[in-house]
């Protein structure tokens, strides 16, 4: 993957060229169609999505709690922490999404450690925010 994708990610856009390579060099892309799911609630999560293009709609026991779209980046929670999706993300647009799965996150802390930061800061703002 080519890294200018992920510095046009918020969450990624400061991170030095060396560290966006070495996310580049793990990432992978999925693309879904307006309606399919991303995540589903209570589901084992093994994987961190950036969105690239589109939109999509988090939901929790069935209600959207908030719409999410470029630039945001999903998923963190599982992975991160929980283990299992906290919420349900349907595609509401055709949508674009720049993978990065468990084993390659963890690995960050030494081959992208800034990313790794970034990525716990987003985890505490969520769990935060649900409290």
């Amino acid at each position: 993957m080519d890294a200018t994708r992920l510095a046009a990610i918020p969450l990624f856009s400061s991170l030095s060229e060396e560290q966006l390579h070495a996310i580049a060099s793990v990432a992978g892309e999925w693309t879904l169609d307006s309606g399919e799911t991303l995540t589903d609630e209570g589901s084992f999560g093994h994987c961190i999505f950036a969105i690239e293009e589109g939109t999509a709609d988090v939901q929790q026991d069935g209600t959207t709690i908030r719409t999410v779209g470029k630039g945001d980046v999903v998923g963190e929670i599982a992975v991160l922490a929980a283990g299992r999706r906290s919420a349900t993300i349907v595609a509401t647009s055709p949508l674009q999404v720049i993978t990065l799965f468990k084993r390659d996150v963890w690995a960050l802390e030494r081959h992208a450690p800034e990313a790794a930061t970034k990525l716990r800061a987003l985890l505490e703002k969520r769990t935060a925010s649900a409290l």
